[in-house]
């Protein structure tokens, strides 16, 4: 199990940056883009805090400077690496609030599963509307990444 989500948060993280590298290159970036891409690293940021039961710093829908993402990106990967490194039960359940102030309980993995999966679901939201703006995304599916 640890090594699968290491190789998940590995491709997640390769994404992102990737993301973030064409984005810091571009003249203008979609509003829409630094929206969609400023909630990635706040859910996942949110997510992190949550596991390792600390207050979270960024609100659901924040929006980030493009300088930014990188640090912030780049925190949200080091403390999954370290959640996933350190767990000794993937089934453990997490308790946690959402935005809403509801509480859940969820299994760790299926929580770190979701981490990936959101950021792989906005991820296609921005690469649609690079498309919709003229610019050409880069591919950014899991099986070039594993190629």
């Amino acid at each position: 199990m640890k090594g699968f989500l290491h190789q998940l948060f590995d491709y997640n993280f390769y994404c992102n940056k990737k993301l973030i590298e064409q984005c810091v290159a571009m003249e203008k970036v979609p509003e829409k883009s630094i929206n969609l891409f400023s909630h990635i690293l706040n859910a996942h940021h949110r997510w992190n805090k949550r596991i390792v039961e600390k207050p979270v710093e960024f609100d659901v829908w924040q929006v980030h400077l493009i300088e930014s993402w990188e640090e912030i990106h780049y925190e949200n990967q080091r403390t999954s690496f370290e959640i996933i490194t350190n767990a000794d039960d993937f089934s453990k359940r997490i308790d946690y609030e959402n935005s809403k102030g509801r509480t859940y309980a969820n299994e760790l993995k299926d929580i770190l599963f979701h981490v990936v999966n959101h950021s792989t679901h906005h991820r296609g939201q921005i690469l649609a509307d690079f498309r919709t703006n003229g610019i050409e995304p880069e591919s950014l599916d899991y099986i070039f990444y594993k190629r």
